[in-house]
Order: structure tokens, then sequence, then C-alpha cells
């Protein structure tokens, strides 16, 4: 059964896949963008149906906010790629993929949070300077993070290759020693591989995500403080991270799918040599996406 579950994984990554190249995304990104411009008018009527103390108004507000940042991850952006392509390029198991997608996804909207009232609380300043600040600054710091971490990647993915590659000595004419103890290892193994995961990767992938808030986020933590609404800014506001995390967690699943899936229909000893080829694919991927959207907001 698990099998199965993975090679439709497989299946339905390849198709995603597909959709991307023909140019299917171009058009999704371009609806989930003017989706954003009609939900974030309804917030504003939101918010002043909550101010007016209207029956269900802060359910209405909420169920706007997780429907905002569903349609904020749909759009075009970095953490999606890199949640997806790390889930590719680590042998990581499935529940902590999702959950490092989820908890990427809540710090995105506790760094709004923060921003937000760091800067307006403590030295005055408009929605506009903070959405300035957001995006001249934070947006390009994020985007040379996932860079720089995709390069990373590469890099660690062809050290564990190199070894993985070589070829395997012939024990049977050139050894005297017990066959059933040799005690070097001819590259990573699979669950090695898994090991090599850690809390450093986690941190690192969180807080280039994190850094860029959502632009949605600061309106509604803007606009609600100025109201005196301050808590339901900020119960929004996570209710928008909760809508983000639900289109991270599927693409984590889908990444982790699409490798198990790969990785079931090889050999054992190809599968060692395949993991960090994985890993520098994805690396590069990530990069790639990284660094064209690190050009666009500089030049």
């Amino acid at each position: 059964m698990q099998r199965k579950l993975i090679l439709a994984g497989l299946a339905i990554a390849l198709v995603l896949a597909g959709l991307w190249a023909l140019g299917g995304f171009e058009s999704l990104a371009t609806w989930a963008i003017d989706a954003q411009r009609e939900v974030q008018d309804h917030l504003a009527r939101a918010v002043r149906r909550l101010r007016g103390g209207e029956a269900g108004a802060l359910a209405g507000l909420l169920s706007l906010c997780f429907a905002y940042g569903f349609l904020h991850a749909v759009g075009p952006g970095h953490g999606k790629a890199l949640i997806g392509g790390y889930g590719m390029a680590r042998r990581v198991r499935l529940a902590p993929l999702a959950a490092l997608a989820l908890v990427s996804s809540l710090a995105q909207s506790l760094f709004a949070i923060l921003l937000v009232y760091a800067f307006v609380l403590l030295f005055g300043w408009t929605r506009a300077q903070v959405e300035g600040l957001s995006d001249q600054w934070l947006l390009p710091a994020s985007q040379a993070a996932i860079l720089l971490i995709g390069l990373w990647l590469v890099w660690r993915g062809f050290r564990h290759w190199r070894p993985a590659a070589a070829p395997v000595h012939d024990h049977h004419h050139h050894h005297d020693h017990d066959h059933a103890h040799c005690d070097h290892a001819h590259g990573p193994t699979p669950a090695q591989m898994e090991n090599l995961s850690g809390p450093k990767d986690a941190i690192l992938l969180v807080a280039s995500i994190a850094i860029r808030p959502c632009s949605g986020a600061l309106f509604l933590l803007i606009i609600t403080w100025s109201l005196g609404l301050a808590a339901a800014g900020i119960l929004g506001t996570l209710a928008m991270g909760l809508g983000t995390a639900s289109v991270t967690i599927a693409v984590a699943a889908l990444s982790f799918w699409a490798r198990e899936g790969a990785l079931l229909s090889l050999p054992e000893r190809l599968a060692q040599t395949a993991l960090p080829l994985i890993e520098m694919t994805a690396g590069l991927i990530i990069a790639g996406v990284a660094g064209l959207l690190l050009w666009r907001a500089l030049t």
C-alpha cells in the first residue's frame, strides 16, 4: 500500500512538472495574484464589519485570512520551491518535512507581527515605510539566503556523490581480510543520508523564508492596529500562516513521494549514487529560482 501511494505521488509530481514546463503555472500564478487583490478588498470590508460589532465578523475575517494565505502560497514565491526542493534533496521523513513547512509558514507570520509592531509602535512608521523595508531590503536578503542554501546543497551533494560513485573494490582478488566485516564505506547509505539533516538545516530554511513577510499580513496588521483591533490582526496573520502552510505541506508531501518513488525503482547500490545526484539537482533548481528572483528584485 505504501509503495502504491509513493508511486502515485511520483506520478502526480511528474504531471505537475510537465504542467510547469508547458507554462501552465504562469496562468495559475496570474489567477492567484488577481484573487489576492480581490480577497484583500474583502479583508478591508471585514475589518470594518468587525469594528462595527457585527455578529460573526471575526470568524469571517479569519476565514478570509486563511484564504489569502492559501492564495499567497499558490502564487509566485520562493517558500514552496525551497521546501519542495529540500524535500527532494534530503532524504527526510514526511512528518518532519511537513512540520518544517508548517513552522516556516507560521514563522513568516510571527516575523510580520514583530516587524510591524517594532517599527510602528517604536518608530511610528507608516504602512508604506514598512512595506518599503520589506520589498527593498528583506525580499532580496531572503532570496540571497535561499540562493546560498541551494549552492550549499549542490556542494554537499557533490561531496557525497564522489565516494558513492567510486568503483567498488574487487575484494575477491586483492584482499585477504574477512569479507563479512569490511569496515570501509563506498559512499553514504540511504539511512546515513537521512540522518544528515538536522536542526541547522531547519533553522536556515525557516529563517530564509520567514524574513520576507507577506504584504497582505503587513496590510492587515497596520489597518487593525490603527482601528484598535490589534488582537484580531494578530489572529488573522496567524490564520494567513496556516493558509500558506496548507500549500507548503502539500508541496512537501509531493516532494517526498516523488523522491521515494524514484528511489524505489532503483537497486540499493544505484540508489546510493542517485541520492547525492538528486541533492545536487534540487540545489541547482533552488539556486536558479532564487537567483532569478533576486535579479528581478535588484534590477
